[in-house]
């Protein structure tokens, strides 16, 4: 009891508020995740990130990852990592400030989480990353054992963020992700100026005066700092993206003028919005009178496309977008098709600055604006997909690739044995008549199909339902709905859309009788009990009714619960062994590891002791269990007046001494099914058994009488 309320009083702690990147600096947290740094400062920009220094040489940036992306959980609220970034894209290190995943909280000790973390110290975040096997030209990561899901979670809110702080601050990765694809052209939805920048559509750097000024110095090895008193003046703040994609472009300029530039360039062309604000125009004046600019310059790989005077289509009318900010310069500049141009690889835009210093040569600066093409605009396959990347990547929702896919890309070979034992399950429910006739090989495809299901379904995919699973449910329609929050956990989606289904078709005993792993085990212990002639301990009808009863009031307590914190219905729910059992696989404190073997072990003598009793899943499965659409199981005038085989038969009491089968209770073994078509257990069947027999007796005898009367032998 002690333990348990220390676990509670742990999970309501952690529902506290959530700590600003500010926050963070000021403790000096920072120093885990940037260890090679002297200082910071404050945090600053869209996206917020704070630069960190060594000496008075800006080495990189700190980022809180909450405060960028919003990458949530079972939670249903976004992972909160601290994350170091350096100036050459690699991550210095990652750790974890908050969360609130269920799964972390109770049964996986934060070291594992630590570990997991400590993978990306050294990474470049230009690599395709994966949690899992990776595929040629990918990294690896090995997931957290038993948090899956969390840990792409967590993998998808520090990459996200860290390329959306290298392509906001002009960091470069040495390694470019380069592919050739179609882009998605056609697609609209209503952004504002700063909607785009968010989901990548757009680009910006800001630079002030004495950032400026000090990359020019060190261009030519001077010192000193900017004279100025305006150092913080805006020297330019440069905007680009790509223009072609409607939902860029018509939102920039309005449905009829995108229409019409759309219209009148030549087909085949690439067009990039470029838009500046400040002391500097990224335009210049020289491009007049030689025909190219000289103060930017378009860089793709490694190939350089000067920009002319041919290509330049100058704006003179303000665009309409929502947001926008005062723009100086807005211009679009038309690549041909022979201009090689890929928009679906990664480009830059290089801003070039030039300044004379007193006795000195002129000084040079080059300031890259990255343009990364974002996932959501690419409606071909991208070089290194595999058939399931290219087949889907146009139902893509349109902004990032979403996180789920990732799941189910890993899980693919998981996700078709899992349904094709779902399509064989659904086989048997519907011809069961069929299969119960053979009482014998019924039962064997019965204790088969168990071993897959705790084998395969428990043990190797991991794939239990839980009662968490509908609290969690619950939460997302009070706090905001997302298939994005459930499609996370391929297999356990799949299982709760076929659950739904067998709801509606035959209750709630198909989950529980045949899919459940944890019931799946109790049902393999019970055929090794029988095997060995346990004897089993015998409940009375009475008694058996309200103890069933203690379920209900365990899931009506957890579903109190989940109206308040998330994380202290989530320990409530330890009362399921399945964490222990199944996910976990016994890898846990000893106090879990007992309350499983006892269940387990009392199972040996009470069949399903757990499901009939404590089982809140089971019990919440159980309330729609009457609103099935058909009666499949097959019941005679006779059952409970005449005769109660089934009824001392069925192995968890679901059969009422009236005859009656209890929808509530019933985990459709088809053991009923089994006695209804025997003609030697059936005491109807086997009457009318004996009356055919006794029939065909007396034919024969009367056949034998004539043949005697007429001479004629009985075998003619």
């Amino acid at each position: 009891m002690g333990y348990t309320l220390v676990i509670l009083l742990a999970t309501l702690s952690s529902e506290g508020r959530a700590a600003s990147l500010d926050e963070l600096l000021a403790k000096g947290v920072w120093r885990d995740v940037f260890p090679s740094a002297d200082s910071a400062g404050g945090s600053e920009g869209h996206p917020p990130a704070a630069p960190v220094f060594s000496g008075n040489e800006k080495v990189g940036y700190l980022f809180l990852t909450s405060e960028l992306v919003k990458s949530v959980g079972y939670s249903g609220k976004p992972v909160e990592t601290l994350v170091g970034l350096n100036l050459k894209g690699i991550i210095t290190g990652a750790k974890v400030i908050e969360h609130h995943e269920p799964i972390l909280i109770l049964g996986i000790p934060e070291s594992d989480l630590s570990v997991f973390l400590r993978q990306y110290k050294g990474m470049d975040i230009g690599h395709r990353v994966r949690v899992g096997t990776p595929d040629k030209d990918e990294l690896g990561l090995d997931g957290i054992s038993g948090a899956s899901i969390t840990s792409l979670v967590f993998n998808d809110s520090i990459l996200r963020s860290a390329r959306m702080v290298a392509r906001t601050y002009g960091i470069v990765s040495e390694i470019q992700i380069t592919q050739s694809s179609a882009l998605d052209m056609d697609f609209f939805e209503e952004k504002s100026w700063l909607d785009l920048l968010n989901i990548g559509g757009l680009s910006e750097i800001k630079l002030n005066n004495a950032q400026v000024d000090a990359k020019l110095r060190q261009s030519i090895g001077i010192t000193g700092g900017y004279e100025g008193e305006d150092g913080k003046a805006p020297f330019i703040e440069l905007y680009t993206g790509l223009f072609n994609p409607a939902i860029i472009g018509q939102n920039l300029f309005g449905l009829g003028r995108y229409s019409k530039i759309i219209d009148e360039e030549p087909r085949g062309s690439s067009i990039l919005f470029v838009a500046g604000h400040g002391l500097y125009g990224f335009r210049g004046y020289t491009y007049r009178n030689t025909g190219y600019f000289d103060r930017i310059r378009l860089v793709q790989g490694d190939k350089v496309i000067r920009l002319t005077r041919e290509m330049h289509r100058p704006i003179r009318k303000a665009i309409p977008i929502a947001k926008a900010p005062s723009l100086r310069a807005v211009s679009l500049f038309v690549l041909p098709p022979e201009a090689a141009f890929d928009p679906a690889e990664p480009w830059r835009i290089e801003l070039l600055v030039e300044r004379d210093f007193e006795d000195q040569e002129k000084a040079h600066a080059v300031f890259p604006l990255i343009y990364d093409t974002p996932d959501w605009l690419i409606s071909g396959p991208r070089k290194g997909d595999d058939f399931l990347t290219a087949t889907l990547r146009p139902f893509f929702p349109h902004g990032e690739e979403p996180v789920w896919f990732q799941a189910w890309e890993n899980r693919l070979p998981e996700i078709v044995t899992l349904c094709v034992i779902l399509a064989l399950l659904l086989t048997m429910l519907f011809f069961q008549d069929i299969l119960t006739k053979y009482g014998r090989f019924s039962r064997i495809v019965r204790t088969v199909f168990l071993a897959v299901t705790f084998g395969f379904i428990g043990m190797v995919a991991n794939a239990q339902l839980s009662v968490i699973n509908i609290v969690t449910f619950v939460n997302s329609l009070l706090t905001g709905f997302s298939w994005g929050f459930f499609l996370l956990e391929p297999l356990i989606f799949l299982l709760w859309g076929f659950v739904a289904v067998a709801l509606l078709f035959w209750g709630r005993g198909v989950f529980c009788g045949w899919l459940c792993p944890f019931g799946a085990l109790q049902g393999l212990l019970h055929r090794i009990s029988v095997i060995f002639r346990i004897k089993q301990i015998p409940i009375p009808f009475v008694v058996h009714e309200r103890l069933a009863s203690i379920k209900y009031v365990l899931f009506l307590v957890l579903f109190a619960l989940s109206l308040g914190p998330l994380g202290l219905a989530g320990a409530v729910s330890e009362v399921e062994p399945f964490k222990t059992s199944i996910t976990l696989k016994f890898v846990r404190e000893w106090p879990f590891i007992l309350y499983a073997v006892i269940l387990l072990f009392v199972s040996l003598f009470i069949h399903r002791f757990f499901c009939r009793y404590l089982c809140p899943l089971g019990a919440a499965l159980a309330i729609p269990a009457k609103n099935n659409m058909f009666d499949w199981l097959k019941r005679r005038h006779q059952c409970g007046v005449d005769c109660h085989i089934c009824e001392t038969k069925c192995p968890v009491q679901a059969i009422h001494p009236d005859g009656q089968i209890n929808a509530h209770e019933c985990i459709y073994c088809l053991n009923c099914q089994n006695i209804y078509h025997d003609d030697q257990r059936c005491p109807p069947l086997i009457d009318a058994r004996k009356r055919l027999e006794e029939r065909r007796d007396k034919h024969e005898k009367r056949r034998a009488e004539l043949a005697a009367q007429t001479e004629i032998s009985p075998g003619e």
